[in-house]
């Protein structure tokens, strides 16, 4: 927590989130840039916002490409909001919104720190008796590269022979296809006519679980993609991950699930 205020605290970190919240992905070169600053200086700053998690990367092909990580603010915002004055708690709600929406960019990166081992980690990601809990989904395959998946979620059930998974390396990398939006899914889920028009017209994204053992926890970096421009889906996934990934932390790290959050008033 201290390490995500002292990352703030400095303007040139803030204004590099705000590069990041405009044009998501960016690379080293690209940031320097647009912020006419030294690569040195960017280089430092991205190293303290690393170090505080609000800035994770990924390799593609031998570029490093930066994006915006919301899970140190749903960290905060989830377990300790209540330690702070109204003042912080309106600062870091729009902090989270920024973080969590990144609308230049095509896909969700999300990176958490988890004290468990891969072996458990991996378990909790493929075991019906995990993601039943944390999630509320399950998922029926063999966890072999080009097996399909059949996804059951309260009440629903999904087969298709589109929804495969894509990837199996045990303790390592995981990724599967993602359901579409049926309309059996639809009515389970009371979407309106007009959101399963566009919803059932998305192409199948896919998403992927990297497993990275880093001290006595493990690094889990989560990278959906493959949506079309304005997806509907992408909008509702940003808001899903960060709740089902803060649940499957809380769950392995003290074997129960977050409460369910109070109704709002009327």
């Amino acid at each position: 927590m201290d390490e995500v205020f002292k990352a703030l605290a400095d303007p040139s970190r803030r204004r590099l989130l705000d590069s990041l919240n405009e044009r998501n992905g960016q690379t080293l070169r690209e940031l320097c840039t647009d912020l006419e600053m030294s690569r040195q200086a960017v280089s430092k700053h991205l190293a303290v916002l690393e170090a505080a998690n609000l800035v994770t990367t990924l390799r593609r092909g031998r570029e490093k490409l930066h994006y915006l990580n919301a899970e140190p603010v749903n960290a905060i915002t989830d377990r300790w909001i209540n330690r702070y004055d109204k003042g912080r708690v309106h600062a870091l709600a729009d902090l989270k919104s920024a973080l969590e929406s990144a609308t230049m960019s095509d896909e969700f990166v999300y990176t958490t720190y988890i004290k468990t081992t891969p072996e458990k980690l991996w378990q909790a990601l493929t075991d019906p008796a995990f993601t039943s809990r944390y999630w509320g989904a399950t998922f029926d395959t063999d966890w072999k590269p080009g097996s399909t998946m059949v996804w059951e979620q309260q009440g629903w059930i999904g087969k298709d022979p589109a929804q495969t998974v894509v990837t199996a390396d045990p303790y390592r990398t995981l990724s599967y296809t993602w359901h579409t939006v049926d309309k059996a899914f639809a009515d389970q889920f009371g979407f309106a006519a007009d959101e399963f028009e566009k919803l059932s017209t998305e192409p199948r994204s896919t998403v992927t679980f990297d497993l990275e053992p880093f001290g006595e926890t493990v690094k889990l970096t989560v990278l959906h993609n493959g949506f079309g421009p304005g997806s509907a889906m992408l909008a509702g996934i940003r808001e899903g991950w960060p709740a089902i990934l803060s649940n499957l932390k809380t769950l392995l790290e003290t074997g129960e699930v977050l409460p369910e959050p109070e109704p709002a008033a009327p």
